[in-house]
């Protein structure tokens, strides 16, 4: 209780903008909970990585269990987090959220790095290896399981040679008393007993078993088997266990080969690497748990303290510079948290037919909820000027704030298209599309989108004869000052608006395209 009081004592109320101004438009990288974006400290001009949660007591568990741990230096830093109400673009109200301040790791992801290393040797991927456990240790010497220990969650400090690699994300980890039962996982790093968790869950959930009084537990020797499978990885550019077939799900065949630790070390890749290097890995991807090296067991291994030269060049940095291979398992990972999230939310997930984007969502319910609000007649030849302008604001959401796991060059064009029916008389909106290779029906090259959103939010302003800055009332009868217009303003008639927690001062930031 009194860790869960500490953490919160360390959360301010004040507004984060007093101390920090936030570059909305530049993102260091994007999760299900949304992008890390660039924020800058006023009195130093230190820049710093901002991740923003919704206020709930899972993303309260998330910082504080990172707070614990990241005193470690293979743990990213936390440097402040703030309660702020904040109003995004999209949204109607308001909404309680965590803004998280971490330093910023210039050095990107694990993968990245290595793939841009020409010359990355067994004995470097040795090093990485000993600071991941590192870090993996700290956790677990405090009874923290991380559950999500990949790739993407491994972050360089820099650019140098020395860079240290740092642990990040404690959304999903969790206090390890014996009793961890909820299936959290990537596919390609989830260790047999986070799947077969994830089976009687299932089967107990829809009746097909009855509910066992005494539940199916796994514990924090999850994180051994992902960090087994990022040594293999590490090594020769590919995952050990893989499906034929992409699928939203685990496939079978896969599913099989991780509850039976199916591997081998192909010769074309293993040849020139060390009987030390495939001995970890065999140790690590262990089906049971108690078979399975402790991290105490990983530290002490020969390979991570060997005197060796190792100086083998690995084939995974080229084989890692296979842009396509490296997004088909980014994209699986994403559409499995995806489906993870939304569980855990206990909300049900219903396609639709053709709209991803929230903020299409949201258009498009308003559309239904407001008589009159998108009516308009083809037959008649009637085109309601709202409708036009909307369409607009659709293009801009799409451009901004694109939906992960969608085609978004696809369905950019879609919202375009839809856009260019309703306002092909605007010349503003003509003469800037024909510099984007726009042909009436799709753009033909690759588009800037910035540009796009700019050109698309000049059109909104010569339809509407919008003022660059406009004085507003509030219903309280305060006076604020929006700054400017922005393309993101303009796509929900709005700005994004924090709120301190004692509601005494609020604070206007508009997204800006800078």
């Amino acid at each position: 209780m009194s860790e869960d009081n500490n953490a919160d004592k360390f959360i301010k109320e004040t507004s984060i903008l007093e101390e920090y101004n936030i570059n909305w438009t530049q993102k260091l990288g994007a999760g299900i909970s949304g992008p890390v974006r660039v924020c800058v400290k006023k009195s130093t001009q230190e820049r710093l990585a901002l991740k923003i949660l919704i206020d709930r007591p899972k993303a309260r568990n998330e910082v504080r269990l990172h707070m614990m741990c990241a005193t470690h230096p293979n743990i990213v830093q936390i440097m402040e987090v703030y309660a702020n109400s904040v109003q995004f673009p999209h949204e109607s109200i308001p909404r309680a959220r965590l803004l998280i301040v971490m330093e910023m790791m210039e050095g990107g992801e694990l993968f990245h790095r290595i793939s841009q290393h020409r010359h990355f040797t067994e004995k470097m991927a040795s090093q990485v290896t000993k600071q991941i456990g590192q870090a993996l240790e700290h956790c677990h010497s405090l009874n923290i399981a991380h559950r999500d220990l990949k790739p993407e969650n491994l972050l360089f400090k820099d650019n140098s040679l020395d860079a240290p690699v740092k642990l990040c994300d404690f959304g999903f980890a969790k206090i390890d008393q014996g009793d961890l039962m909820t299936p959290q996982f990537t596919p390609y790093y989830v260790a047999p007993q986070v799947l077969e968790a994830q089976r009687r869950h299932q089967k107990e959930k829809s009746g097909i078993i009855p509910t066992s009084p005494t539940p199916y537990t796994y514990n924090k020797s999850c994180d051994l088997w992902s960090m087994g499978v990022i040594i293999y990885v590490m090594l020769c550019g590919y995952p050990p266990f893989y499906s034929k077939h992409h699928s939203r799900t685990i496939p079978k065949d896969m599913r099989k080969k991780i509850m039976t630790a199916s591997f081998d070390f192909p010769e074309d890749e293993w040849s020139q690497i060390s009987e030390m290097a495939k001995d970890i890995v065999r140790k690590l991807l262990k089906v049971k748990p108690e078979e399975r090296l402790t991290i105490e067991g990983v530290l002490e291994h020969p390979w991570l303290n060997c005197t060796e030269a190792l100086d083998n060049v690995l084939p995974s940095a080229q084989m890692m510079m296979d842009k396509a291979m490296v997004a088909g398992i980014q994209q699986a990972h994403a559409e499995q948290l995806a489906n993870m999230r939304i569980q855990d939310l206990n909300i049900s997930l219903k396609p639709l037919n053709s709209v991803n984007n929230p903020i299409l969502r949201k258009r498009k319910l308003l559309g239904k909820q407001r008589d009159g609000f998108f009516i308009h007649d083809p037959e008649n030849g009637g085109e309601d000027a709202n409708v036009a302008l909307e369409k607009l604001r659709d293009v801009i959401a799409q451009c901004i704030l694109p939906q992960a796991g969608e085609n978004e060059d696809e369905k950019l064009n879609e919202v375009m298209h839809d856009a260019w029916r309703f306002n092909r008389d605007c010349k503003l909106l003509r003469d800037g599309l024909q510099g984007l290779s726009w042909d009436g029906r799709a753009f033909s090259d690759k588009v800037d989108r910035l540009k796009l959103a700019e050109i698309v939010k000049q059109a909104i302003e010569e339809k509407t004869h919008l003022q660059d800055s406009q004085y507003e009332m509030k219903g309280d009868g305060e006076r604020c000052l929006t700054i400017i217009k922005s393309p993101l303003s303009l796509m929900c008639g709005g700005e994004v608006v924090f709120y301190s927690a004692d509601r005494d001062k609020r604070f206007r930031n508009p997204f800006c395209i800078k």
